[in-house]
């Protein structure tokens, strides 16, 4: 079954090139443009179930406005960024704005359309050494210490420590929970505390919380090694 998707990208012919090519493949495009304003409008107007948003500057303050209005307003659509060779910061900014995932913009057709099935059933549409490569790069405590991390982790129980640890390696509920040897539904209920207590609203958020503090790299220290 095709997704329902809007192609938002600063340059239109990108735009319809990617937009006729997901038509042929038995995707509803209901728009493809490259406005220089407006695409926050644009995509809550006509509701797609994916929005498929490109830039040119993932890491500029600012870019991913439109991306937390979004989500702000119609939290049902699932917004994939399609950028450049990635820029830790700007996947981190993208995440934090809300975005489900972050594709390049040199992925072959059948990469993005994987892209846009996973954020449609709710999945973090991003390659996993996508994000550890971003993480890597992004975790750097000792040339700027972080107190906010310290703050943060002090609100954590060990198991939760371990739980955040698992999800910004993109571990899903199945895998924590056989990991830590718990039941799913115990796993769960670590991850939404862990989701609580940091004041986010994804795992994605808390994943990108995580490097940007710094927190992510002092939680790894203090991972259980126990079950």
């Amino acid at each position: 079954m095709g997704v329902r998707v809007v192609v938002v990208d600063e340059h239109r012919l990108l735009a319809e090139a990617l937009a006729s090519a997901l038509k042929l493949r038995g995707h509803r495009v209901l728009a493809a443009t490259a406005p220089a304003a407006g695409a926050a409008e644009l995509v809550i107007s006509r509701s797609p179930e994916v929005c498929l948003l490109g830039t040119a500057t993932p890491a500029e303050p600012g870019v991913f406005d439109p991306v937390v209005r979004i989500k702000r307003e119609r939290p049902q659509i699932a917004v994939v960024v399609l950028g450049p060779v990635p820029s830790p910061r700007g996947i981190a900014a993208a995440f934090a704005a809300g975005a489900s995932g972050y594709v390049r913009q040199d992925e072959r057709i059948e990469g993005v359309e994987r892209a846009l099935a996973k954020a449609r059933t709710g999945e973090a549409a991003v390659a996993p050494q996508l994000l550890q490569g971003a993480f890597g790069e992004l975790l750097n405590p000792a040339a700027q210490p972080d107190d906010e991390a310290g703050r943060l982790l002090r609100l954590l129980t060990p198991r939760e420590v371990e739980v955040l640890v698992r999800v910004a390696e993109g571990e899903d509920t199945r895998l924590i929970a056989a990991g830590m040897a718990i039941a799913p539904s115990t796993a769960r209920t670590h991850v939404q505390r862990v989701l609580m207590k940091l004041g986010v609203g994804s795992r994605l958020e808390a994943a990108a919380l995580a490097a940007r503090t710094g927190l992510l790299d002092r939680a790894a220290g203090q991972r259980p090694t126990g079950p």
